[in-house]
């Protein structure tokens, strides 16, 4: 199965990294921007992945697959 890592709100402020299952985030950033660098630092280590971005409300704001994974899609964006 792919990595994937969520961007989601912290509820005492900021943005957390999360893992899918798990209990801890796996950084904290201050910016939505932040969090989204440090989890594609993450992905990108880890061999490529999905980072799933959600916004103040908890919805899924967008998804990046991040290399060396397998994009399904053939164009950018």
């Amino acid at each position: 199965m792919a990595q994937r890592r969520h961007v989601v709100p912290n509820p005492n402020g900021g943005w957390d990294v999360k893992k899918p299952g798990a209990s801890r985030s796996s950084a904290h950033a201050e910016t939505q921007a932040g969090a989204q660098a440090r989890a594609r630092e993450i992905l990108g280590g880890a061999g490529g992945g999905e980072m799933v971005t959600h916004g103040k409300n908890g919805t899924i704001r967008s998804k990046d697959t991040i290399a060396p994974g397998n994009d399904p899609r053939d164009i950018p964006g």
